[in-house]
């Protein structure tokens, strides 16, 4: 019987890939007004730039091995908190912002160091001005919520996650329990954070079903964990082998019918 459902955050409930891209082409459209470049075109090096800075810096150990975070979130995460890891990312990433579209700048002959740090600060604006919820996350939440316990389970920094949930107007009393790899540092698809969830709920494995749009994160993660999964596929991507028994839906307005005919059967 299920008695919990376990939601991602990032391109489940609330846009997150599109709306970064989106921020980058914005922000591209500021330096194209000053310089004859293709914005489209400088939207990409920067973003290729900022993976590249990203990895090879030394933020990338615990923004994205160990919490799950992108080079596009560190590109605006505010990075609030006083732990040593965090301290040492926000004092990085205040160079990393305006050095990414430096080297995007440079690519296109472009030498303006002025600029490279207006469009570092410009994109985190660009990207705030764009948290949205898909559709059907508020309906899907509101159906649940009355039968279920609900859980958040997310990767990131705990301040940009939760930035993000109350930038698309969604609230963390929507959810019994909000677990965010930044509080724990263990990311999905490490079972711990799947567990620590259940904890939080008081129920167990095989009681709970894990809903993402991730097939490595959120499913096979939640598959070690014990947990069912059910994998939000809203482009039609290729359906992975495995794990065995996982469902799938393309949108969430399929979730309520299919839980309740799962609880009744």
């Amino acid at each position: 019987m299920t008695e919990a459902i376990l939601f991602d955050l990032d391109d489940t409930l609330v846009v997150e890939e599109p709306a970064a891209a989106a921020a980058f082409l914005a922000t591209a459209h500021v330096a194209a007004r000053r310089y004859p470049v293709d914005p489209a075109e400088l939207a990409r090096t920067a973003r290729t730039r900022a993976r590249d800075l990203w990895r090879a810096g030394p933020a990338h150990a615990y923004g994205e091995d160990t919490i799950g975070m992108s080079s596009w979130e560190a590109l605006w995460c505010r990075w609030e908190g006083d732990t040593a890891e965090v301290r040492a990312c926000r004092e990085w990433a205040a160079g990393y912002r305006a050095q990414a579209w430096r080297a995007a700048l440079a690519e296109h002959h472009i030498v303006d160091p002025a600029l490279a740090e207006l469009l570092g600060e410009r994109f985190g604006i660009e990207r705030r001005l764009r948290h949205e919820a898909f559709a059907d996350a508020r309906p899907a939440l509101d159906a649940l919520r009355r039968t279920h316990a609900l859980a958040l389970v997310t990767n990131g920094a705990s301040c940009l996650q939760r930035e993000k949930l109350a930038g698309c107007g969604l609230t963390e009393t929507d959810f019994d329990a909000v677990v965010i790899s930044g509080d724990l540092g263990t990311a999905k698809p490490d079972a711990a954070i799947f567990a620590h969830a259940l904890d939080r709920l008081g129920v167990t494995a095989a009681d709970a079903v894990m809903v993402g749009d991730s097939f490595e994160r959120d499913i096979r993660g939640a598959h070690a964990a014990g947990i069912r999964g059910i994998w939000l596929n809203r482009d039609g991507a290729q359906p992975a082998p495995e794990p065995n028994g996982h469902l799938e839906i393309a949108a969430l307005t399929e979730l309520a019918p299919l839980i309740r005919g799962s609880t009744s059967g």
